[in-house]
């Protein structure tokens, strides 16, 4: 196996997110699989391997750069050019492409989906996102009615369907790192997840969100939107309910029903089993043996299938309707 450097803006302060948090997960998670370790190229970082230094120290024709940061994703496929290159796809829609070279690893099918008619010569590999073995039913006495996080939710939850639902049940509204998230959904009965509006603001799509199902895991009952990669996992009216359906009332009768049956989600464990780290270390060794022998076979032959680029499409457009035109002048010859 080669080695794998992660690269990163940086681990922490103005970078810290969930996709950084997912990111740093599967770094860990492929150190039992290979040598692998964390490179920043934004800000320099004690003890972290920093990419200027990297590129002029190492020899590293036989390592693998992991790039993930989607907006920093071109102008570090351009300069890794020489060097192999995996991207670690969390959210789509940034509008670049990428080289056929460059294998693709997903953390949702939505996301697989994107890539996979975006950049159809490319190898391309589905790899969900870890759900820690932490977030489980703990059957504590649930003294939050609802559950909020303000980061990432609509205008319509924080504005106008949270204040109502004040009026009528205990809401608590989070809006600060949680240390034990954990045990805060364990506390909840309901929780509320509305991502859609903030990324279409962001031009991209949700990559996975990995909340809903870490609250479904601990029992909560969620309300949720299902752009994105949520639609992966999430199923209204069977593990969830679909949240801004129709109206704020609607919304309201719902949710308070919910509450009042005081039922936890009670899936089974095989629902989480694919999003668990055993399943995950699996699947990364086989996508892993996967690539290196992608890596040495690329490194003596080229690529040759015709890329689909828009010149292409508009030949293949122009063939068809040639092909048409000429159908039925025969047919009407006959």
């Amino acid at each position: 196996m080669r080695k794998l450097y992660f690269l990163v803006p940086g681990t922490g302060g103005r970078f810290a997110c969930g996709g950084l948090w997912a990111e740093l997960r599967t770094l860990h998670l492929a150190q039992q699989v290979c040598s692998a370790e964390v490179v920043t190229y934004r800000q320099r970082e004690k003890e972290t391997l920093f990419l200027d230094d990297v590129l002029q120290e190492k020899p590293l024709k036989r390592d693998i750069f992991v790039i993930s940061w989607g907006f920093d994703v071109p102008k570090l496929a351009a300069r890794l050019k020489s060097y192999n290159v995996i991207y670690h796809a969390h959210s789509a829609e940034y509008g670049f492409k990428l080289p056929s070279s460059v294998p693709i690893i997903t953390v949702s099918r939505n996301t697989m989906g994107y890539w996979g008619q975006r950049s159809p010569h490319s190898l391309i590999y589905y790899l969900p996102n870890q759900i820690s073995d932490q977030f489980h039913n703990l059957n504590l006495e649930r003294d939050i009615d609802v559950l909020v996080q303000m980061r990432k939710s609509s205008e319509y939850l924080l504005k106008e369907l949270v204040p109502a639902l004040q009026q009528k049940c205990n809401v608590t509204v989070v809006s600060s790192y949680v240390e034990d998230l954990a045990r805060l959904f364990n506390r909840a009965k309901v929780y509320l997840y509305d991502s859609a509006e903030y990324w279409a603001m962001q031009g991209v799509t949700e990559g996975f969100g990995l909340q809903p199902m870490e609250a479904i895991a601990c029992g909560c009952q969620v309300f949720s939107s299902v752009n994105g990669g949520l639609s992966d996992y999430l199923d209204p009216g069977f593990n969830c309910h679909k949240i801004a359906g129709y109206s704020k009332e609607f919304d309201i009768q719902r949710i308070l029903k919910v509450i009042h049956s005081s039922a936890p989600v009670t899936l089974p464990e095989s629902f989480f089993a694919e999003y668990r780290t055993e399943n995950i270390i699996k699947r990364l060794e086989r996508i892993l043996a996967d690539i290196n022998h992608f890596f040495d076979y690329e490194a003596q032959y080229s690529s040759n299938i015709q890329a689909l680029t828009s010149l292409r499409l508009t030949k293949l457009r122009t063939q068809r309707i040639f092909a048409k035109i000429k159908e039925q002048y025969f047919n009407s010859r006959t």
